[in-house]
């Protein structure tokens, strides 16, 4: 049995579940009225190795992110929530900014520039809620976080069935702008994120997700997305791609016990046309899943934890090509293992030890990681 196919067996197994797992947008919507105040924090060291493990070429120290979340509740019904990013100390972003209208009990109505409900990371992205130095790159590479856009939905709970539910109508990637593709075979749609900046509508598309969290320390979520790319050129065709992504992820945490797991699907038409007129090489079909386990060595024996994880993780963003042969190169395998030990659930220090490969070639290449994440 192929991997690809054992993963998404292993996830429909881990659907049952529940992990009450919170983001700041959601600490700031359940909170007190008034002015309400957070961030998170995540500085890195990255250093390539050779096979004596030995630095082998100039390593980056990087204050990755610098993230400040503000909200204000002015009552019971309506919620103002944003996130101001700083990315490698220059770069200045708004990663969300949205009001949220109570409609009643458990549902609400979302306007603005919102997170694209796909995948893990996407959502919860504070660097103490996950494993690992960096983000997965299936989240960079296929979803590909952190991914938002502006538009309206609605969001709730169902208590008796232990769901909770999203649905939102948005503006889509941009995917060609003044004549120039911003899609690709090596980086599929990332470089289409308009980040709520001035951006194009020649489209609306759709994105929704589900979660079920019927059973203790278990999470399951499935979501999808479909619509059309935008373009600068309204008229014409041949410079948009259709996009359909489905994703499912399982979460598990309970005891000293951790694990989780996300497999994303992304379907893309009209890929040879688009390419044909602008000379990209972007895959028909992008694919990438990762499993993780881990565990806390220190449960039962300090409040701090010290968990010791392995994950396995493969993103081909050339799964299926039209009219070309796909690239081995874009189908990339990443294996890790680190400690994460965390001072708080607030606050951790982050080691971790890759072995990336691709299909291209028999010879992997080795990476080493260190990191401080933070999260109030």
């Amino acid at each position: 049995m192929k991997l690809k196919t054992q993963v998404l067996i292993t996830l429909s197994f881990l659907a049952i579940p529940f992990l009450q797992a919170q983001n700041t947008a959601e600490n700031i919507l359940s909170g007190k009225e008034g002015f309400i105040i957070g961030g998170y924090g995540q500085i890195d060291g990255n250093f390539n190795l050779d096979n004596d493990n030995k630095m082998n070429s100039n390593g980056k120290l990087d204050v990755h992110r610098l993230v400040t979340f503000l909200g204000y509740k002015f009552n019971d019904k309506a919620t103002f929530v944003s996130e101001l990013e700083y990315e490698h100390v220059v770069e200045l972003y708004v990663e969300q900014a949205f009001l949220d209208y109570k409609i009643k009990d458990n549902m609400s109505l979302q306007a603005g520039l919102m997170l694209i409900p796909m995948g893990i990371q996407n959502l919860y992205h504070e660097p103490p809620t996950f494993n690992g130095v960096e983000r997965t790159n299936v989240d960079k590479y296929i979803v590909p976080t952190t991914w938002r856009e502006i538009g309206v939905g609605i969001n709730g709970r169902l208590d008796e069935q232990s769901i909770n539910y999203q649905l939102m109508m948005v503006n889509g990637p941009l995917g060609y702008d003044n004549g120039s593709a911003n899609f690709s075979g090596n980086k599929g749609l990332r470089g289409g994120r308009q980040k709520g900046a001035e951006a194009t509508v020649s489209d609306f598309d759709f994105a929704g997700r589900l979660s079920y969290f019927g059973m203790l320390g278990w999470n399951f979520g499935a979501s999808f997305y479909k619509g059309n790319s935008e373009t600068s050129d309204f008229e014409a065709d041949s410079t948009q791609v259709g996009i359909t992504m489905m994703g499912v992820d399982a979460r598990y945490n309970n005891g000293p016990f951790q694990a989780r797991g996300q497999y994303i699907l992304a379907n893309l038409e009209n890929t040879a046309e688009y390419n044909a007129k602008t000379g990209a090489d972007v895959g028909s079909k992008l694919l990438g899943y990762y499993l993780e386990a881990g565990y806390n060595v220190l449960d039962g024996k300090s409040e701090n934890e010290l968990i010791v994880f392995g994950r396995y993780e493969n993103y081909n963003t050339h799964e299926e090509t039209d009219g070309f042969a796909a690239n081995a190169a874009y189908d990339r395998t990443d294996k890790t293992v680190g400690l994460t030990y965390k001072l708080n659930q607030g606050a951790a220090f982050k080691a971790d030890y890759q072995l990336k490969s691709t299909e291209a070639s028999s010879e992997e290449t080795k990476h080493l990681n260190l990191g401080v994440a933070v999260w109030f």
